[in-house]
């Protein structure tokens, strides 16, 4: 059976979404009249017996309703808004710490030099980095709402006691959680799974709270009735509460199951070395994958590369499935090769050199297909010469420069270096000269003579590699200094009043990744192409002029493109002779707002264009990742 594409799989994680959207609201309704029947017996001698159904509708029922319905609600929304922050807020709510870009420690750049090789070849910014310091389990998960706005978490443990090629699996694994959609789903399920859970912890206050009453008023009847009928409720309401959580994980544990081996696969896919992945599975069944750190392992659980919290009814509740399964399920025969490895390692022996083993001959650490036929077949994969081409691009890059990236100065700084290193150094100067003076925002001489050559040097395709690499320290900066930074980028394009198809890539990216709207999740708008036909009017009419040769050979090409969208005839929709950067940025929002299931067709007609003479440069291919950043469909670099 075919491996399911990035599209099939951002659709499957939208309807995953809806259909625990729905669970969640049968699950409120089936406690709400769990609670009502418990409020009809405990005052039916006040309602002179009558049928339930007429109770219900009373209002006593409906204040009941109300209330239950009311505290669940307010139970998610608390939660919601609190992980309203992203992927960093749920960091910071297990204790974990950011590991420092430029950190010395040498597990800690192992694993940010993993993670970065596999950003720059799947053509998404580099993820936020954390590590909790006192977990010693094997474990690691993402969190956030887009690619753009990933953080990554892992474990002491799992940098420590994991070879590279191991790191590289689970790494690989979560970066298939960040294709898949999976990061928004999970985080959504923490907030839906508290207000479930909401009825259950009344129902323990109120059991808490009448075994606290009844110590001092247990000599007056009136008091005694009324501990009674509080302990009462708060049984009821305990056991109502943690059914409905029971079941609610049960539905939250039987996706995440399904979604966990789709990721191991990936994980396989993207390093072609089931070893890797394979070993640190069998790792974890040697040892553990437990968070003891944190009270929230059980709202993680289904987050993680492996069991967080240890439950009872493991079988129905775990989110994961079985170890061994897991791995049969990468490669048969996998489990008894680590095994036996495992009995020739000398006792004393680092189990990390028995389950490495050696990588399959001829790959280089990630797969890929070489023969991907259309550019939307590469979205959201990672292939081997994407790898090869991030590992070659990060030993070439000196140490300064890189180091730079990892700070905001040098951050900001590379946004300015790279929109004037094609020019020459007196209009270099004058550029910069109209930037203000400012210690963090002003151009930074001594900075950008560290950062000029490199960029010159390696040319034009290391400009957006440097960039992801540099979006940590961009995201450090806070709104009223992201709007700063664009206000001088857009500075220095208006410069010369014209905008080439670099500077509008990186005004779009920086727009995309850093705005207002930055981290937001775009809804399903559009199932069809009817309500973007001028949206696709305005990208194809640009990108036709980008890849064409001369205005004849733009129309023909132009025509070619829109005539799979155009349902009425290609005149209603003639090539445009210019589409300006703030017309482009209103397509492109518009284009994201379409099903997952119809970008494939988007991203395919604009590669039509730049692939129309043979040849793709690379500045048309940096507008082809423009528009598929802009539709969150990332894109691997041009590797050729």
């Amino acid at each position: 059976m075919a491996h399911p594409g990035f599209f099939q799989r951002q659709a499957s994680a939208r309807r995953n979404t809806s259909l625990l959207v729905f669970l969640f609201l049968t699950a409120v309704v089936l406690i709400t009249l769990a609670v009502c029947l418990v409020g009809y017996f405990t005052t039916r001698s006040e309602t002179s017996g009558q049928p339930f159904q007429y109770w219900l509708v009373s209002s006593h029922g409906l204040i009941t309703a109300a209330t239950v319905v009311v505290l669940i609600g307010m139970g998610s929304l608390i939660r919601w808004v609190d992980l309203a922050g992203g992927g960093s807020r749920v960091a910071k709510m297990v204790g974990a710490r950011p590991i420092d870009p430029d950190t010395r420690d040498g597990d800690e750049r192992k694993l940010r030099n993993i993670v970065e090789e596999m950003a720059i070849a799947s053509g998404v910014p580099v993820p936020e980095l954390y590590i909790m310091d006192n977990e010693t389990g094997i474990n690691a998960f993402v969190a956030g709402y887009t690619p753009g706005s990933a953080v990554m978490v892992v474990t002491h443990g799992a940098i420590t006691q994991l070879t590279r090629d191991e790191l590289q699996g689970v790494v690989g694994h979560e970066f298939s959680h960040i294709f898949n959609g999976d990061m928004r789903l999970n985080v959504r399920l923490i907030a839906l799974l508290s207000g479930i859970l909401m009825i259950g912890q009344i129902g323990s206050f109120l059991l808490h709270a009448s075994f606290y009453s009844g110590g001092r008023t247990t000599a007056r009847n009136r008091d005694g009735r009324a501990q009674a009928l509080m302990g009462f409720l708060g049984i009821a309401l305990f056991v109502i509460g943690y059914v409905g959580v029971f079941f609610g994980r049960l539905i939250q544990a039987a996706v995440s199951r399904q979604r966990e081996t789709l990721a191991d696969a990936s994980s396989v896919q993207f390093t072609r070395n089931p070893d890797g992945i394979g070993g640190a599975l069998f790792k974890i069944g040697l040892r553990s994958s437990y968070l003891d750190t944190t009270g929230h392992a059980n709202d993680m659980n289904h987050m993680c590369f492996g069991e967080s919290a240890r439950m009872k009814f493991t079988a129905l509740l775990a989110s994961h499935p079985p170890i061994e399964q897991r791995i049969n399920a990468i490669q048969p025969g996998l489990l008894a090769r680590l095994k036996s490895r495992l009995r020739d390692t000398e006792p004393g022996d680092d189990l990390r050199s028995a389950t490495a083993g050696p990588r399959p001959a001829g790959t280089s650490g990630f797969a890929g297909s070489s023969s991907i036929q259309t550019l939307s077949e590469s979205v959201g994969t990672i292939s081997s010469k994407g790898e090869d081409f991030a590992i070659h691009l990060l030993q070439r890059l000196p140490s300064t420069f890189r180091n730079l990236l990892y700070t905001r100065a040098g951050a900001i700084q590379l946004c300015y270096a790279m929109l004037i290193s094609e020019l020459a150094e007196h209009t270099q100067a004058e550029r910069l000269g109209l930037l203000r003076n400012h210690s963090l925002f002003g151009a930074q001489p001594d900075l950008l003579a560290k950062l000029l050559p490199t960029l010159q040097g390696l040319g034009e395709a290391v400009r957006f590699p440097a960039l992801e690499l540099a979006m940590p320290a961009l995201r450090k900066l806070d709104p009223d200094e992201r709007a700063e930074l664009a206000e001088n980028v857009r500075l220095l394009v208006d410069a010369d009043n014209r905008v080439t198809l670099f500077e509008l890539a990186l005004t779009s990216f920086l727009s995309r990744h850093l705005g207002a709207e930055a981290g937001r999740v775009t809804p399903v708008r559009y199932r069809r192409y009817n309500a973007v036909m001028p949206a696709l009017q305005r990208l194809l009419s640009l990108m036709a002029r980008a890849g064409a040769r001369d205005n004849r050979d733009a129309g023909a090409l132009y025509l070619e493109a829109i005539a799979g969208f155009a349902n009425r005839g290609n005149h209603d929709f003639p090539i445009l002779a210019k589409v300006t950067m703030r017309e482009l940025q209103e397509t492109l929002t518009a284009l994201n707002g379409l099903s997952p299931l119809l970008k494939p067709a988007v991203i395919d007609a604009c590669g039509h264009c730049i692939t129309y003479d043979s040849v793709i440069d690379v500045r048309e291919y940096e507008l082809m990742r423009l528009v598929a950043d802009q539709l969150d469909c990332p894109m691997p670099p041009m590797t050729v």
